[in-house]
């Protein structure tokens, strides 16, 4: 079966679960959701229980047209930082697709008319008071504490939400606090653990930098018994260990940590044949990192074969929280995160793929897509309980017209799926925690942003020893995929195109230089993504471009050049000292 023929199968299936209940749209009124003493505004007219995808390829991204070959004949190339030859386990190589546009029939019309939207007079309508008001505002939790989102969702849900009729919530309901301690752990009003653990990491270049439209968060969570001693009670210190030994895997390399006494846990962490004091977790790359031990409950259940363990592979429960949030200008002229959230994306690893099971997922589609050149990928599950990939479950929340989060529709939910399922550059569809800090940063690199930000932070290296993120700029000849930001282009870049060294040379110390627009443009971005949540037409493009994006196709043709003659290889990051 293709996956274009998967794709219509799995929506037909998640129409008709959706005829359990009536799809007719609501009004344009919004109505409130009592719980308890408080009440949720909920935007009626929009019905979530409409499964249909309109843009079948909409995890294609609005980046993906972006015209690499600019007027006067120069070639551009920020594609590279996706598409690249994987590192095992995962087998997906779409390094290809940096010379050429191998998209569907489909998809040769660019869908995503917001980036030619012109947003001037809408930008300006709004006043900078406002728009600094709007961001301020907390969308997550109320003035007593509660978190909104989590309050609805356990309560009898709304009938635009409700897409089997049942009135009870599937899928993730939001519940950490946000409120950090110096090592990173959400902790409740009891000061009790919610096992989310924030960590600092290197924005990956392009799209995801601040000075492009949006700062953003990420947490992990394991499964409850990598929080548990061997009797299954909660200890702290055996919950850092399993995260560190979880760093290491999926780095493929060892990791630092604080001397722990192996002799506690009886695992050999630095793989020296004794019990001693370890101040590092050696990566066994033997037997596909399966020779190495988790401790605690987990490391009993793993003795057990209840819980597999690879390199380049999460522990089965693990969990991803990731929020992106609007600016937020300072009055020491920094940018931080706002209280505002765009968006809350969550991720659930549920099952264990093998080696050679994620081979023959990544086989198969390579071989549909030889066979099918206008095969597109397939929608397994739905908005309530999550989209289904390779084992993982992913899920996400976005702004109503009224700023207030909401679960995202079919289609918004699939718009996920091309990148953390559709490119090299994931481990296991994650691409935050290799890009994790290592201990010798603030905090070992365990910290939320609202603790530290960006500033003073040197620059990545690759593994071939340039600066990853001078590396981009060199090879895209801007600071994003579409050349619509000036800031960076008139800050970094000489008239001929060549860089400015001093500005280079200042990056390598402050990625902050960089990453971080003005003030004045990060109004106008807060502005330009506010004009897309009146809209609510979030599958035409997510991007806050404030005039229209000229460096992009509007259709491109079957198989067209990119003009890119020879693939670059992609970071292999590795950690400042």
């Amino acid at each position: 079966m293709s996956s274009k023929t998967r794709l219509i199968v799995m929506a037909s299936i998640s129409i008709l679960s959706a005829c359990l209940t009536s799809c007719s749209g609501g009004g344009s009124e919004d109505v409130s959701v009592s719980n308890g003493d408080t009440s949720y505004p909920v935007d009626k007219s929009f019905d979530l229980r409409d499964l249909s995808i309109n843009n079948r390829t909409v995890y294609i991204t609005s980046q993906c047209y972006t015209k690499t070959q600019d007027g006067v004949g120069s070639t551009h190339n920020p594609c590279f930082t996706c598409h690249i030859p994987p590192t095992t386990p995962n087998f997906l190589n779409d390094s290809d697709l940096q010379t050429t546009l191998s998209f569907p029939e489909q998809a040769l019309t660019n869908p995503f008319s917001n980036l030619f939207e012109d947003r001037t007079s809408r930008i300006s309508a709004i006043s900078d008071a406002e728009i600094l008001d709007y961001v301020a505002t907390d969308n997550y939790k109320s003035e007593d504490g509660e978190i909104m989102l989590a309050q609805l969702l356990a309560s009898e849900l709304p009938d635009n939400w409700d897409i089997d009729g049942d009135k009870h919530w599937d899928g993730y309901i939001p519940d950490c606090q946000f409120n950090f301690d110096d090592e990173g752990f959400d902790r409740k009003p009891n000061k009790n653990y919610t096992g989310w653990r924030a960590f600092g990491y290197y924005p990956f270049p392009g799209t995801f930098w601040p000075t492009n439209g949006s700062t953003d968060d990420v947490m992990i969570r394991l499964d409850a018994p990598f929080q548990q001693d061997i009797n299954g009670d909660f200890e702290l210190e055996v919950y850092k260990l399993n995260l560190s030994i979880v760093e290491s895997l999926v780095k493929q390399r060892d990791i630092t940590i604080s001397p722990v006494e192996e002799a506690q846990y009886l695992v050999d962490l630095n793989d020296n044949g004794i019990f001693d004091t370890a101040s590092v977790i050696v990566h066994k790359p033997e037997n596909n990192g399966s020779d190495m031990s988790y401790v605690g409950r987990a490391g009993l259940l793993q003795q057990a074969g209840e819980l597999p363990i690879a390199s380049g592979l999460y522990p089965l429960g693990t969990e991803f929280l990731h929020s992106v949030r609007y600016l937020q200008p300072m009055d020491d002229s920094s940018i931080t995160l706002a209280n505002r959230m765009k968006e809350l994306r969550y991720a659930r690893k549920e099952t264990w793929y093998t080696y050679g099971e994620l081979w023959q997922v990544a086989d198969r589609e390579a071989a549909e897509r030889t066979l099918d050149d206008d095969a597109v990928r397939a929608v397994v599950g739905d908005l309530e309980r999550g989209m289904r990939d390779q084992g993982w479950r992913y899920q996400g929340f976005i702004e109503d017209r009224n700023g207030h989060l909401r679960p995202q529709s079919q289609e918004e939910s699939f718009f996920c799926m091309g990148c953390h399922f559709g490119t090299g550059a994931t481990t296991d569809t994650v691409f935050s925690f290799t890009r994790k800090f290592d201990h010798d940063s603030f905090h070992q690199g365990w910290y939320h942003w609202s603790q530290s930000g960006l500033r003073g932070i040197p620059e990545p290296i690759r593994s071939d020893g340039q600066f990853e993120y001078s590396h981009y700029l060199a090879q895209n000849g801007a600071g994003d995929e579409f050349r619509n930001n000036e800031e960076i282009i008139s800050r970094f870049f000489n008239p001929n195109g060549s860089l400015v060294t001093a500005e280079i040379d200042a990056l390598h110390d402050d990625i902050s230089r960089l990453l971080l627009p003005s003030r004045t443009r990060a109004l106008k971005l807060n502005k330009a993504y506010r004009s897309i949540v009146e809209d609510q037409d979030f599958p035409l493009g997510r991007d806050a471009n404030i005039t229209p994006v000229d460096n992009v196709y509007k259709s491109v043709i079957r198989n067209q050049p990119t003009g890119i003659l020879m693939p670059i290889e992609g970071p292999g990051l590795i950690q400042i000292p």
